[in-house]
């Protein structure tokens, strides 16, 4: 068997026979420990001797199974020959003597390069930039976000990360084909009358990303445009739902946040909604897009629309700098715990920037966490202290921040909730929660609004909307629970 790259010796890499290296006796053989020989791990033909360790990868430390790609797997592991484990000892100088590898025992090194051992990654001290977040590989603990730990850093034990997969309704359709797709749209809408079921089947059956194309490919075949001709065949919350589908994510966000703006009024719970549901990345390119389709930044419209503490939260958010590691330190949670009690509950008065501090530039796992701590340390959930300590828009706010950073698919379905209950419905806010949501987390906001609610998503669509609309909504709930 051959590696692109590698050496395609008999017996595999290395070529020695009896595995690396073929010493006599035990590996090391030498006085002083690992390792014997000047230079560390001797570079062989083909192997690139990069300092530092295995060199990096783009995407993140490798995703191909079996570890580094290319690197053929030794026979028994790596070294059989040594009682103990690998190693018994550490050498002089401790683990990080060894450039390249982490602690043993089998894992991804944590915060590698240069990161601190397991269950000992500290978050970085506020004020401070976020690390860039390694967005291949979210659920990686540590990875790319390790920092040393220093002075007044504390450490503790490390929460992992859970993965539970894909939980969206709506999926990539197998052989979807953007020019196909558009002749199937063009065929629904030409001559007398619109074939609405078409459209139904085919954008409720395709993702964002495959919808996405569908603008460029019906200019490209047809020399028209897609939005046009939709607007002109559709109307009322079909039309709507329709052309919040084919805009790309980050551009119908943009679009939200700048009618969230414009015009009377202040739709703040949009604004609290995106700015705190999206990644970082996700914020990026929501600024990049809002400046060029509306020439002025994101930041820019909010400072000039709304003000005080509000509007500081709100600039807070739209930076899209907060912490995205993983792996929660709980005594730094405790820490930031207490900063908030001595902000709030233990004071005269209001701390308004150490909420604003804490809340949006901590990762989410962290704060839900120091949520946690909060209430055990006062015996009061940290929504009744903002409830008792701040009043208007920036308790609103905040309130709608922690909602959305403790449970997420909960926060979404107390929304969908809202806008359906009562006379009358919030189709915009049922819209846009159905659309953005519907490839990242509604099977779990399906749960809790059965749980909290005690009837379906599902059950509730179909009694509040009608027609073409509530087909379409229907597709993107995915069924009834």
């Amino acid at each position: 068997m051959s590696y692109p790259g590698y050496p395609s010796g008999p017996g595999g890499y290395p070529p020695q026979g009896g595995g690396y290296p073929p010493q006599q006796g035990m590996y090391p053989p030498q006085a002083g420990g690992y390792p014997p020989q000047a230079g560390g791990y001797p570079p062989q033909p083909g192997y690139p001797p990069a300092a530092g360790g295995y060199p990096q990868q783009p995407g993140g430390y490798p995703t191909q199974p079996g570890g580094f790609p290319g690197y053929p797997p030794q026979g028994g592991g790596y070294p059989q020959g040594q009682p103990g484990g690998y190693p018994g000892m550490p050498p002089a100088g401790g683990w990080a003597g060894q450039p390249g590898y982490g602690m043993p025992g089998g894992g991804m090194p944590q915060g590698y390069p240069g990161g601190p051992a397991p269950g000992q990654q500290p978050m970085p001290a506020y004020p401070g930039a976020a690390p860039v977040p390694n967005p291949s590989m979210p659920t990686m603990p540590g990875y790319g976000g390790g920092a040393p730990a220093g002075p007044g850093v504390p450490t503790g034990p490390a929460i992992p990360a859970v993965n539970r997969g894909f939980r969206g309704t709506i999926k990539d359709y197998p052989g979807a084909d953007p020019l196909r797709d558009v002749e199937v749209l063009r065929k629904a809408m030409k001559g007398f009358g619109t074939d609405e079921n078409a459209i139904i089947e085919l954008l409720g059956n395709r993702s964002g990303k495959q919808r996405a194309p569908l603008v460029r490919a019906y200019k490209t075949t047809y020399g028209k445009d897609l939005i046009s001709d939709l607007k002109s065949e559709l109307t009322g919350n079909f039309e709507a739902l329709v052309l919040a589908m084919v805009k790309g994510p980050a551009e119908y966000d943009a679009y939200e946040l700048h009618s969230s703006i414009a015009g009377a009024g202040t739709d703040e719970a949009c604004l609290i909604e995106i700015l705190s549901s999206r990644s970082n990345a996700e914020i990026r390119e929501i600024n990049q897009i809002y400046k060029t389709e509306y020439k002025k930044t994101l930041e820019d419209a909010i400072q000039h629309d709304t003000s005080g503490h509000f509007r500081r939260l709100l600039v807070s958010l739209c930076q899209g700098n907060r912490d995205e590691r993983e792996t929660v330190d709980v005594a730094l949670a405790k820490q930031d715990a207490q900063k908030l009690y001595a902000a709030g509950e233990n004071k005269l008065g209001t701390d308004e920037s150490q909420f604003n501090a804490i809340l949006c530039a901590r990762s989410k796992p962290h704060l839900r966490q120091v949520f946690q701590e909060y209430q055990q340390m006062c015996g009061k959930d940290i929504e009744k202290s903002i409830c008792r300590e701040m009043s208007g828009d920036l308790e609103r706010g905040l309130l709608a921040v922690v909602k959305c950073l403790k449970n997420t698919p909960g926060y979404f379905a107390e929304r969908l909730n809202k806008a359906m209950k009562g006379a009358g419905t919030k189709d915009r806010t049922l819209i846009r929660i159905m659309v953005t949501r519907s490839e990242v987390d509604m099977l779990d906001i399906r749960q809790e609004y059965i749980r909290n609610f005690g009837k379906s998503l599902y059950t509730d669509i179909s009694s509040d909307t009608s027609g073409d609309y509530k087909k379409l909504l229907l597709k993107l709930c995915g069924g009834s629970d």
